[in-house]
């Protein structure tokens, strides 16, 4: 029970100051589980990073689901996602009703709550890099990787940066003498882990068939939101256009009341795939959110369950060992680029701006203060530099 309790409480902080996109939010994570708590090394951390970069859905979300399940059971991985997710609901929901795309975008503190995500971003960007590309070879890769991400795109592409990098990584470090991992105490038996994949297939294929057959609006819903969830790669930013697709050709929703949900989204913390339940809210009220995110966020937790049982075996193999190097090389680089667009992009927009970034990521790396800190003098500075 105080397991649980502690990470129903770290989650919910997260929740409440995880802003800046899935990318921020694992630097957040990586200084509240790694750096603060110890619940992982980070050799683990960057383990888990590369199987969620695997699996669809929102990757963020996955690795806080998959910390909170290694910490205390299912259960834990339940309560590590309602308390980083619940925040982001919630004020989505009202958030979204009452201001505007364009006033979002225009908001001051939303200005300085980007500027710290670029600081946050870097500094793990610095932290990760160090671990995971400690040589020329793996520095190649991670570099390489960013090109191919700004040459290609797409989660299609991303995946097969990943891929690629996981062959390069056999290749290259096969022969080598491979460090023991320790083992991650996971507490999900195998046959629960193989019921996890049955689900994740059978929903799939069912609810398709019983969305033809009952004329049921929040049937249709778990269906849409269930099919996305499981089914798009490159996490929240992918996810947008392909939930639009999904609900507003069928007349769920104008675009304009899409386009609001939008910026809320990109203005709130905790994880983008949330806008799900704003969604819901506008198609089907209360009840209408309730379906939409918890069929957008099952694929996940069905995901996780089926896959974690057997990853202590996966890990401890040498092949696979060698592949998660040149993987762990290559999230570097998917990284870098990620900071660049949308991260850098969307918030440095002048040199005050880049002097406030910096002064950020200065309080981060150099002094080593807590992020939440640095999130609050960021914000307040960010808000007083536009006043006068």
């Amino acid at each position: 029970m105080r397991t649980w309790l502690e990470i129903l409480l770290v989650s919910l902080r997260l929740g409440f100051t995880s802003f800046g996109g899935p990318v921020a939010h694992l630097a957040y994570f990586k200084e509240e589980y790694i750096n603060r708590r110890k619940w992982l090394n980070e050799k683990s951390y960057a383990d888990l990073i590369a199987l969620c970069q695997f699996l669809p859905g929102p990757a963020s979300s996955q690795i806080g689901i998959a910390i909170g399940m290694i910490r205390g059971g299912i259960i834990g991985g339940i309560i590590s996602w309602f308390g980083f997710t619940m925040p982001s609901v919630l004020a989505l929901v009202l958030f979204a009703y009452v201001l505007s795309g364009e006033m979002v975008e225009l908001s001051s503190w939303i200005h300085g709550l980007k500027l710290v995500a670029v600081a946050v971003v870097a500094h793990a960007i610095f932290g990760m890099g160090k671990k995971l590309t400690p040589d020329r070879t793996r520095q190649t890769i991670a570099i390489v990787a960013t090109i191919c991400v700004f040459l290609v795109p797409t989660a299609v592409g991303q995946l097969a940066i990943i891929l690629a990098a996981a062959i390069v990584g056999y290749i290259l470090y096969n022969k080598n003498d491979v460090p023991e991992v320790p083992d991650l105490p996971i507490r999900i038996s195998k046959r629960v882990g193989v019921i996890a994949w049955g689900l994740f297939a059978g929903l799939l294929i069912v609810l398709p068939i019983v969305r033809n057959g009952v004329d049921s609006l929040f049937i249709a819903m778990f269906d849409t939101f269930y099919r996305v969830g499981a089914l798009v790669f490159g996490g929240g930013h992918v996810v947008l256009p392909m939930i639009e697709r999904e609900v507003v050709p069928v007349g769920w929703i104008t675009e304009e009341a899409f386009l609001a949900g939008y910026g809320a989204a990109q203005a709130v913390p905790g994880p983008l795939f949330t806008l799900s339940s704003y969604l819901g809210m506008y198609i089907g009220g209360g009840m209408g959110a309730v379906v939409a995110t918890i069929a957008m966020f099952l694929p996940s937790f069905l995901l996780l369950i089926g896959t974690l049982p057997f990853w202590n075996i996966i890990r401890r193999k040498k092949s696979v060992q060698a592949a998660l190097i040149g993987v762990n090389a290559a999230v570097v680089g998917i990284l870098i680029a990620a900071f660049y667009d949308p991260v850098f992009t969307s918030a440095v927009k002048s040199t005050t701006d880049f002097a406030i970034a910096l002064a950020a990521f200065s309080l981060l790396q150099f002094w080593k203060k807590p992020a939440w800190l640095v999130v609050l003098i960021t914000v307040i500075g960010t808000v007083l530099v536009e006043l006068f």
